[in-house]
């Protein structure tokens, strides 16, 4: 008996020491990636840190005890209330349209996913300058909301927080359906079936099964349309007339007018920590609710 367990004791350090250098092994073939990723990606990020802590004299916390300032507090919430506001638009409009494409046959589905990429053809320029044209006050949406009589004057939607919204909110609408669209077309339709046949209305059978499963497509769509909305610069220039001031601007400011590195890194470094913190949060609440969902 004693024989029998050392055997398999030893037969279980063998096969541990057999994955480890399996899984040694398929690192050292990743090894050159992952230098490239660490050359392009994290080099930059260390030097942006360093920057933001040193200055003529040397070691300074003077870049970032000046973002104490209540100016970079307004911009830093316009950044993340703009964010939070274009997420959660995508989300109304792209699980909809995700939902439908899912439920279409092949070919008419390629048909409204090629609808949904089509604006990727055309320069990001040129689609917030199309937008400057259309919601200006004598732009084509004002001219027909007077001519329908649903107004009696031109709105202001343009060089505001409403413009920006609504340029930002096209632009990052195909980022959110294709994760969900992925996400749906994976969704075995025997789930649904099942449920039907278990006394399952429509409407339960939609909440209780197919928006669950559907989960971890809303939240790639989530995650990569926040962390982009976080850092987007040209359409609320254009679109926000100077009078919407993101952290983004604030950085091109730091540097195009000031030439101030350290202040610019500092804004850089807040933004990148705030963000791995948003998205750690979002990680951690979303696999709470997935739990529970799975527990239900």
């Amino acid at each position: 008996m004693r024989d029998a367990e050392s055997g398999f004791r030893l037969n279980e350090a063998s096969l541990v020491k057999q994955a480890f250098a399996e899984q040694l092994k398929l690192l050292s073939l990743s090894f050159p990636a992952l230098l490239l990723v660490g050359f392009i990606v994290l080099a930059p990020i260390a030097w942006l840190s360093w920057l933001s802590f040193v200055d003529a004299d040397g070691f300074t916390l003077a870049n970032y005890e000046r973002l104490l300032n209540p100016s970079y507090g307004l911009t830093l919430s316009t950044t993340f209330q703009l964010a939070f506001l274009v997420t959660a638009i995508c989300v109304l409009l792209g699980y909809p349209l995700a939902y439908i494409a899912a439920q279409l046959s092949a070919g008419a589905a390629r048909i409204m996913l090629l609808c949904v990429l089509f604006p990727f053809w055309t320069s990001l320029l040129v689609r917030t300058y199309a937008w400057l044209v259309l919601l200006q006050k004598r732009g084509q949406i004002n001219t027909w909301l007077q001519d329908w009589g649903f107004t009696d004057a031109p709105l202001r939607l343009v060089y505001n927080f409403t413009g920006t919204a609504i340029g930002m909110v096209h632009i990052m609408l195909p980022f959110m359906i294709l994760p969900l669209y992925a996400a749906m077309k994976s969704i075995d339709e025997n789930y649904m079936r099942a449920a039907a046949n278990l006394g399952a209305s429509p409407t339960q059978a939609f909440w209780q099964i197919h928006v669950p499963l559907s989960l971890p497509g809303l939240g790639a769509g989530v995650m990569v349309v926040f962390v982009l909305s976080l850092g987007f610069y040209v359409t609320p220039d254009l679109l926000g007339g100077g009078r919407v001031m993101m952290w983004s601007m604030q950085i091109e400011r730091s540097l195009s007018v000031y030439s101030d590195w350290g202040a610019a890194s500092a804004l850089g470094v807040v933004l990148l920590v705030i963000t791995l913190a948003m998205l750690w949060l979002f990680s951690r609440l979303t696999g709470v609710v997935g739990a529970a969902a799975g527990g239900k």
